[in-house]
């Protein structure tokens, strides 16, 4: 069992929490040496001081002034090239908090990559995270000369073995691609010096361990490593264990999860009028911009078909999808073209989009950790944003567990024309999923949730 305590694996222990703001930072070890040869001393104030002046640039040319909590507490670790363990949700920064730094090192240490041998590695599980990842190195990277390239699956593999064949410092990947470049001799690992696991639980939750376990026995043991993931059960502290050494523990707002900015509310509702409700709420033109939650492929297929009817602008993204057709839909929903994305969970990972005025639980996830995932995806950037649940009577125990993670209840609305009050009051048996082929509901994975709270160099931009 997973204990805080241990100080063998991580013997320097920081956790945040909102009200303790940006003073809950603990200051860094004077002086401290980077494994890699490079010092960095003392740094006092905001975080993003001790980046270089180009990286500061970058970063202000963005938008943001203010680091947020994991990127005050991360960044001067791994800049003195610390390994890491953060257990991080979505929205919190930690692209950021890890790619400023892993770009600070590359710069102050370069030279050139040699062909195929990345210096750097960036694993994620989704090809959207990928995406996005790269593209926070672009953006961050804009004023410096540092080359990488992004590889994932859905796609023709040329151009990919191109750009690392040419020699990069940075190659961000999913595991399954990643894998097949190195069987086919385009990439070794020997020469990475710094790596980057993200989203290690939604990794595991994928079926990817194997192939992760493969590629960390291919990189040399000399290396610094940075571990990210939203949730911290056994089996993530297991591969964890694996990866980094005597690695700075940050934990970012286990207990408070949801942003405060973020209006929530439940609407009770038939299942069978989910529909019309949607297509009711999506009538308000203050519902600018919507992401959608869908608990199957099938069922993101289905509202997205049911909104188009309706003369509503609606794209669904999902693992059936092409490559071609999540890159369109995504482009789609960032420029406003497309009003309404519909995804599912897994798809959802890496979706990273300013202006995302509302997220709607079309279904409740069946693990109240992904409802902080999912509602995440607006309120950022400082904005306000709305969270709507549709709950119907099967759903009513996911909503009760939610509640119970949040250590509140979600308000109520009933002023809409399908309110359901058997829905609000179901228990027992009309509370849960009926069972799926004689076995056990899917609800199931709730129970899971309780075994999986658990009490250098160096990314996840805002």
């Amino acid at each position: 069992m997973y204990d805080e305590r241990d100080e063998r694996f991580h013997p320097h222990h920081e956790t945040h929490t909102p009200q303790a703001g940006l003073a809950a930072a603990q200051p860094v070890a004077a002086h401290a040496a980077h494994p890699h040869g490079a010092t960095v001393p003392p740094q006092t104030g905001s975080a993003f001081t001790a980046l270089l002046p180009s990286l500061q640039r970058a970063v202000a040319e963005e938008g943001y002034t203010i680091p947020t909590p994991i990127q005050t507490q991360s960044i001067p670790h791994l800049l003195n090239g610390r390994d890491l363990l953060g257990c991080a949700q979505t929205g919190t920064g930690k692209t950021a908090a890890f790619t400023l730094p892993l770009l600070q090192y590359l710069t102050q240490q370069k030279r050139a990559p040699s062909r195929g041998r990345p210096r750097t590695l960036i694993l994620a599980p989704t090809r959207e995270l990928a995406a996005q990842i790269g593209d926070s190195i672009r953006v961050y990277g804009r004023h410096l000369r540092i080359s990488h390239t992004v590889i994932f699956g859905g796609v023709g593999q040329h151009p990919q073995v191109a750009a690392v064949t040419r020699g990069m410092d940075i190659v961000v990947a999913t595991p399954g691609r990643l894998l097949d470049l190195m069987q086919q001799g385009h990439i070794r690992l020997d020469a990475v010096e710094v790596f980057v696991l993200d989203e290690a639980d939604r990794m595991l939750d994928m079926g990817f361990i194997r192939d992760v376990r493969k590629i960390i026995a291919a990189l040399p043991a000399k290396r610094q490593s940075l571990f990210f993931s939203a949730t911290l059960n056994s089996e993530v502290i297991t591969l964890a264990r694996s990866m980094v050494h005597d690695p700075v523990h940050v934990t970012i707002t286990p207990e408070q999860p949801t942003v405060a900015r973020i209006a929530q509310k439940v609407l009770f509702v038939e299942k069978k009028d989910k529909d019309a409700l949607l297509a009711t709420l999506l009538r308000n033109p203050q519902v600018d911009r919507v992401l959608v939650f869908t608990q199957t492929k099938h069922g993101a297929d289905k509202v997205t078909r049911k909104l188009q009817a309706a003369g509503i602008a609606a794209v669904a993204i999902h693992g059936n999808k092409s490559q071609n057709a999540r890159t369109q839909a995504m482009g789609g929903f960032k420029t406003g073209r497309t009003r309404v994305l519909v995804a599912t969970d897994i798809a959802a990972r890496g979706i990273d989009v300013d202006g995302i005025t509302h997220v709607i639980n079309y279904d409740l996830p069946n693990e109240r950790e992904t409802y902080v995932h999912r509602i995440g995806r607006t309120a950022r950037a400082g904005a306000d944003g709305d969270a709507i649940s549709f709950c119907c009577a099967e759903d009513r125990d996911y909503l009760r567990d939610i509640e119970r993670l949040l250590r509140q209840s979600v308000p109520v609305d009933m002023q809409h024309p399908y309110h359901s009050e058997i829905a609000r009051h179901a228990t027992g048996v009309a509370a849960r999923p009926p069972p799926r082929g004689g076995g056990g509901r899917p609800g199931a994975g709730r129970s899971t949730f309780a075994s999986r709270r658990h009490g250098g160099s160096f990314g996840s931009r805002r």
